[in-house]
């Protein structure tokens, strides 16, 4: 077995078990593919292709392949691209779920260049299940996210606190600061983040925690989108604190508490255990970590629940 092998082999499972469409992103004949895909599976002596109805469907084994293909081919690569641009400029790809690419990202960049200038930083801001997706076909260097990450072929460091706030309009229904038992609280309608997003996983798992779930009445990818509805009296939005400051300090809307629920999290740095971090990468990893040391802590009831 050869690179060329794993790259054929790649190639058809890139382009949705396609032989013909792999044979020409690789500019080989479709029977050259085809050779190489059947020395594959004569050296293991596994089927890692099944042809049903003149359609290839990938197996069990072809997808154990395609994972450690893809990471020993990542590698190969990475090593390829340090060595030969030792000197030169390099890029990093960056992930970062919603609220760490909104409210951090641009910080954390900025910095970054002033150590790095030479250094491309692609940043990609999505939910963290996307991320975590990007991450497994070797599209992102790292990952910085705040939601749940369910890939054992992931390391997850943390790296900073944060926590959930329920907000709502002044007296509508609740006034600032006050605490409120669980079954006030998920009487009235809720406005949340959409399904998948880090968010929404923290609040659903705070949620099971204390004994309920909730069918929301507003569902949104933008936070901005539930903050107005909240000013406009029309539910509780449970977001990230540092993402509605602006609207607390102006009163907007205000804060409580929710006797019973633990909505504090935890920020996390995330790469493939098999993933080489280049210099650049830990230099990046090495700014966030100082700046979350920095960072004065939050405080109150803005930024906690009463858990007791």
């Amino acid at each position: 077995m050869t690179l060329r092998h794993i790259r054929i082999f790649l190639a058809v499972c890139n382009h949705d078990n396609n032989i013909t469409r792999a044979a020409e992103s690789l500019y080989m004949t479709q029977p050259a593919v085809s050779l190489a895909i059947h020395e594959l599976e004569n050296y293991y002596g596994v089927r890692l292709f099944e042809r049903i109805s003149r359609k290839l469907y990938i197996t069990e084994a072809g997808k154990q392949m395609q994972e450690y293909a893809s990471h020993l081919l990542s590698m190969f690569d990475d090593m390829e691209r340090e060595l030969r641009n030792w000197d030169s400029a390099g890029i990093l790809r960056v992930g970062a779920s919603i609220t760490i690419g909104s409210q951090f990202m641009p910080e954390y960049v900025s910095r970054y260049q002033i150590v790095c200038p030479a250094v491309e930083v692609k940043v990609q801001v999505g939910p963290t299940g996307y991320l975590e997706k990007e991450l497994l076909a070797n599209h992102l260097d790292f990952a910085l996210v705040e939601g749940v990450v369910h890939s054992p072929h992931l390391v997850c460091d943390k790296y900073m606190e944060d926590a959930l706030v329920a907000v709502c309009a002044p007296g509508k229904p609740f006034q600032k600061g006050e605490t409120v038992e669980i079954e006030q609280f998920r009487s009235q309608r809720l406005l949340l983040r959409e399904s998948g997003s880090g968010t929404r996983e923290k609040f659903d798992s705070a949620a099971r925690l204390a004994g309920f779930s909730v069918e929301p009445s507003w569902e949104s990818t933008s936070t901005g989108a539930l903050v107005n509805a909240a000013i406009h009296g029309l539910g509780i939005a449970v977001l990230p604190g540092r993402m509605v400051v602006d609207e607390l300090e102006k009163g907007e809307v205000v804060s409580f508490l929710v006797k019973g629920m633990d909505l504090r999290r935890k920020f996390k740095i995330v790469y493939h255990k098999n993933k080489f971090l280049s210099s650049s990468a830990r230099i990046f990893i090495r700014i966030c970590r100082q700046y979350a040391a920095k960072a004065p802590e939050d405080s109150g009831a803005i930024f906690a629940a009463d858990t007791e």
